[in-house]
């Protein structure tokens, strides 16, 4: 059994990814500042990640517990903007992740997956984006300190994977996370469309985010890699040629939008990793 390490995961997302990972075989190690709840799988450690010295004991094997890691998932972050002062923000993600990095490396562990942002590409838009759907093609565009730090954790992952040759570290740019629970309220966007124009109306439920994670794992790309993730749809009944023409009239359209298909670009993930969503907000709401 493959032996996984995932920070973060008592968060959100983190509380999928461990369920996932463990039901499709992996020995999960949950590293989190937080417990995870009573019923989770796989084992619990805490550690502080801004510390390199216990993020790199975690990945080695602490005392007993365990011994030896093959695969690193980070997802530990403060994980929006302005829900601490910006250089907190800043200070803890981007330290956060250049330890997981390097303590992978020197453990040996070839293969990272870790939570990049959506952000990146220009959130919240209020520079319209070069075209729709967005995609991984155009330079990053962080409009907030949040943002800069993913850019550059990205910028961070090109490089610890060229020190390492053969190494492979995947960056998810999740979109929204959201939990079924969390539907009941999504035919309430129909009254205000202008609420989630700042994301182009995306979302990705938790348990498509732990899938993309679960395939990242075992894809087979080396070096450094982005992927868009979000949902096969959007959070709107409104058709997308409607909502652009209000909000992006002069937006360049470049692939399809046609319904109420995603308008962030999954083409990549489901080329490269064999993503395909298989859940939707539509499935929980009469």
């Amino acid at each position: 059994m493959a032996r996984v390490v995932v920070t973060g995961g008592s968060g959100k997302l983190g509380r999928a990814v461990v369920r996932d990972l463990a039901a499709h075989g992996w020995d999960v190690v949950n590293v989190d500042t937080a417990p995870p709840p009573a019923d989770a799988p796989g084992s619990w450690t805490r550690v502080d990640l801004t510390d390199l010295g216990q993020v790199t004991e975690a990945l080695t094997g602490i005392d007993d517990r365990y011994a030896g890691v093959d695969a690193v998932v980070h997802l530990a972050a403060i994980p929006a903007p302005g829900l601490r002062p910006s250089g907190a923000t800043f200070a803890n993600n981007v330290v956060a992740t250049h330890h997981v990095f390097d303590a992978a490396r020197r453990a040996g562990i070839r293969r990272v997956v870790w939570a990049s942002s959506e952000t990146l590409l220009g959130l919240p838009f209020d520079v319209p984006p070069p075209y729709v759907p967005v995609d991984e093609e155009y330079p990053v565009r962080p409009e907030s300190t949040y943002s800069m730090g993913k850019a550059v954790e990205e910028e961070m992952a090109r490089h610890f994977a060229r020190w390492q040759p053969g190494a492979t570290i995947v960056g998810l740019r999740f979109s929204n996370v959201m939990d079924v629970e969390d539907y009941a309220r999504f035919p309430s966007f129909e009254d205000d469309p202008a609420s989630r124009r700042w994301n182009l109306w995306g979302y990705i439920d938790a348990r498509d985010g732990a899938q993309a994670v679960r395939r990242a794992l075992t894809a087979d790309v080396t070096g450094f890699e982005a992927f868009v993730i979000a949902n096969a749809d959007t959070v709107m009944t409104t058709p997308n040629e409607r909502l652009l023409a209000e909000h992006f009239p002069d937006v360049l359209v470049r692939g399809d939008v046609t319904g109420t298909g995603t308008l962030l670009s999954i083409e990549k993930a489901r080329r490269l990793l064999g993503y395909e969503p298989e859940h939707s907000w539509r499935d929980h709401v009469s």
